[in-house]
């Protein structure tokens, strides 16, 4: 039985075309939405792989012009998967929030998720959302207080990222009563749920994707990357990778 997939990929990384082969077999593995990212310094959630794919990017000199360019790109040849725009709140802010929304909706971008723009507090995020007929998509996290965790379920968001447990990305995840309350908890205002972190095998994502909209993985896609890529064989890398990570897509998506 199939379910909705929705991918993360670090634009940019490692290099430009294995990026694009990259994004372009999870399309082909069956992710029905991609969660771009754009690498960041100084991240709060990511772990060690995000952050060290990140460092790479930034080292080569990669700008946030270029992961909109590479959106745009992606988005005209495949304009039927929905595109999210993950990042943090420091490079969203420095050019204006607004601009910054205008400039990814420009791009093909639908939805934004921003970590540290709580969604109470969001510097302007949620007002420019809705001037450009967008998606702000708060993140919900098991620590969060049931009151807040309430105030943020009841506040009409088409989606909720939600954390299915503490830590940073890059763990694994078993599935347990209490995160099934948390979700339970998550969804009580309709919101279409997005339930990552830490999900790496079919196994997973069919035993969550009964209580979530959609299944989100990222960091087995970056390893996979970082595992089969050799700066000295790139094309041969290329291959390898996007041969790997249409397979593991198609196995998350089911």
């Amino acid at each position: 039985m199939s379910r909705i997939l929705m991918a993360h990929q670090i634009a940019g990384y490692p290099d430009d075309e294995t990026a694009l082969a990259a994004g372009e077999s999870l399309i082909k593995g069956g992710a029905k939405i991609l969660e771009i990212q754009l690498a960041f310094s100084d991240p709060s959630a990511d772990g060690v792989a995000i952050q060290t794919a990140c460092s790479n990017v930034l080292g080569r000199g990669y700008t946030v012009r270029d992961g909109f360019a590479y959106i745009s790109l992606l988005h005209k040849k495949h304009p039927e998967v929905q595109l999210f725009l993950m990042t943090y709140a420091s490079l969203a802010y420095r050019p204006g929030i607004a601009d910054f929304v205008k400039t990814a909706r420009d791009a093909g971008v639908t939805g934004f998720i921003i970590p540290d723009l709580p969604f109470d507090c969001d510097e302007g995020l949620g007002e420019a959302c809705r001037k450009f007929e967008l998606y702000q998509i708060p993140v919900a996290a098991p620590s969060m207080t049931h009151e807040r965790l309430h105030e943020m379920a009841s506040a009409g968001f088409e989606y909720i990222y939600t954390v299915l447990r503490a830590g940073i990305t890059g763990g694994k995840t078993v599935v347990t009563s209490d995160m099934l309350a948390f979700l339970d908890a998550a969804r009580e205002g309709g919101s279409k749920l997005l339930g990552g972190f830490g999900i790496t095998s079919g196994e997973q994502a069919e035993a969550l994707s009964e209580h979530v909209y959609a299944v989100v993985a990222g960091s087995v896609f970056v390893n996979i990357i970082t595992d089969n890529y050799d700066s000295r064989k790139p094309a041969e890398s290329r291959r390898i990778i996007a041969e790997k990570i249409e397979a593991k897509a198609a196995e998350l998506a089911g």
